[in-house]
């Protein structure tokens, strides 16, 4: 769902900066500052003509120490990771949004799903134990925790921690899979780099783990799968995945495994298999994919410099740190991938700016392919892809660097259309919620989800409320 934009390992070492003492001790009860009235609100970002930035969240001191991460939607909430926690926001009035309740509990990468009353919360950095308040401890410590944290929701001001499931080598992203019947939620955990001096992350972690949650009893929650994704070795050395989406409608799913990308039946849930396997000349590091709605193309992101470099410069041209897009031919029994072309951000950036490609999600135009995407400090793209051989920049929020003297990590770390809205997770600057003006685009507002999560692919027709996304 989201990317390291350090060395996941270095990460870990450093910990988090907050923590409290005791599971108990976890819910931090700010009601921050409403945002700013539309009327009143005033951008310090440069856009397009048909896209319009009219809210911003700042971050508050609970999470100002941590990196803004990744963003799942429930209802009329937002909830925003965070390497110290998480945000609920009210979204009931979009362009007027408030913060509910933030939750500290730090563990590094902070990435979420949301289903129901139930939260999924990624820790990528080992803590002693598996309290919300526990400090930091080395990587190479064998009782370290990392893993899965499982929080329940339904009281949107007070969220209560129900349990914690450890992962080999953490969590650094999850994918939600609910069942068919809805007695059961999978969950595909997703990380990477093992070493040996790591007890929890031995080498060849050439598998992810796949933990069932009955949604009756989700303190129950274990990892019931470990599958191997390349028994016979990655172009990666087998060192893990990063990012999966599935799209559980269409019993299938992409994966970003660092060096590879690939697809996968999972039309058994808690045993997912790998159908076909792709590798890519201009991809340094598989990130993440998203589908379009009818399952006949995949993009994947490729993150070249782990997030942290300059990339959207004329050094690194068109084709790298870029959008790659495959069609999917073949049969259902053994599809096919097949590249069709390249996207990357016209914009170019300052060589100040860290910018890649990154975390996005398609607008929901039946018929049509349209996408909105972050880009770090290269801002938020809306990408027009009906040509997959020839895609292009329709539309652009877009702030000045940070520093213009240092390369400083910031920006947007993921950019989600939901419910007739973008909203975007900064890094640094907190949410921001931006409204797109297109006629092209105009359809997507009769589109309602009950729930979204991103890399839990819904598909969608007009008018038709989502239960699960």
């Amino acid at each position: 769902m989201a990317s390291s934009p350090t060395s996941p390992r270095a990460r870990r070492r450093r910990g988090a900066a907050v923590a409290l003492t005791g599971a108990a001790a976890l819910l931090v009860g700010l009601l921050a500052p409403s945002a700013a009235a539309a009327d009143d609100f005033v951008s310090d970002a440069e856009t397009s003509d048909n896209v319009t930035h009219v809210a911003n969240i700042p971050k508050t001191e609970v999470m100002g120490s941590g990196f803004n991460s990744d963003l799942a939607f429930s209802g009329d909430y937002a909830i925003g990771g965070n390497y110290n926690g998480f945000v609920i926001y009210d979204i009931s009035e979009p362009e007027r949004p408030e913060i509910v309740s933030e939750v500290l509990c730090p563990g590094g990468q902070g990435d979420v799903s949301v289903s129901g009353d139930l939260l999924y919360f990624s820790v990528d950095y080992a803590r002693a134990n598996e309290d919300c308040g526990a400090p930091a401890v080395p990587t190479s410590d064998p009782d370290g925790f990392e893993g899965i944290r499982v929080f329940d929701i339904s009281d949107k001001a007070a969220p209560e921690y129900v349990t914690a499931v450890r992962t080999d080598c953490g969590s650094h992203t999850n994918t939600l899979v609910p069942s068919e019947d809805g007695e059961y939620d999978y969950v595909y955990v997703s990380s990477y780099s093992p070493s040996s001096n790591f007890p929890n992350c031995q080498p060849p972690h050439d598998k992810i783990s796949v933990i069932e949650i009955p949604v009756d009893d989700p303190a129950s929650a274990a990892v019931v799968e470990e599958p191997v994704l390349f028994p016979d070795g990655g172009n990666s050395g087998t060192a893990g995945c990063h990012d999966i989406t599935a799209y559980p409608e269409k019993g299938i799913a992409a994966g970003a495994c660092m060096g590879d990308g690939i697809l996968m039946d999972i039309s058994d849930p808690a045993h997912p298999v790998v159908t076909d396997v792709v590798r890519d000349p201009n991809f340094a590091f598989w990130h993440s994919a998203t589908f379009t709605n009818n399952a006949d193309t995949v993009m994947f992101t490729d993150e070249l410099g782990g997030g942290g470099g300059a990339i959207c410069t004329d050094e690194y041209g068109t084709e790298r740190g870029a959008d790659a897009i495959y069609g999917i031919g073949g049969s259902d029994a053994e599809p096919e991938l097949a590249f069709e072309g390249y996207f990357k951000i016209p914009r170019l950036q300052s060589e100040t700016e860290n910018c890649v490609a990154h975390n996005g999600s398609l607008i929901p135009v039946p018929g049509r392919n349209f996408f909105v995407q972050s880009w770090y400090q290269g801002g938020v793209s809306v990408i027009d892809f009906n040509d997959s051989t020839d895609p292009r920049e329709i539309g652009h929020f877009d702030r000045d660097p940070i520093d213009e003297d240092s390369l400083v990590l910031g920006g947007s770390w993921s950019a989600y259309y939901y419910n007739g809205y973008v909203y975007s997770s900064d890094i640094t600057r907190g949410l921001d919620v931006l409204r797109l003006e297109d006629p092209r685009m105009r359809v997507a507002e009769q589109v309602h989800m009950d729930e979204f999560n991103p890399q839990s692919q819904p598909g969608y027709r007009p008018g038709r409320g989502h239960g699960r996304g």
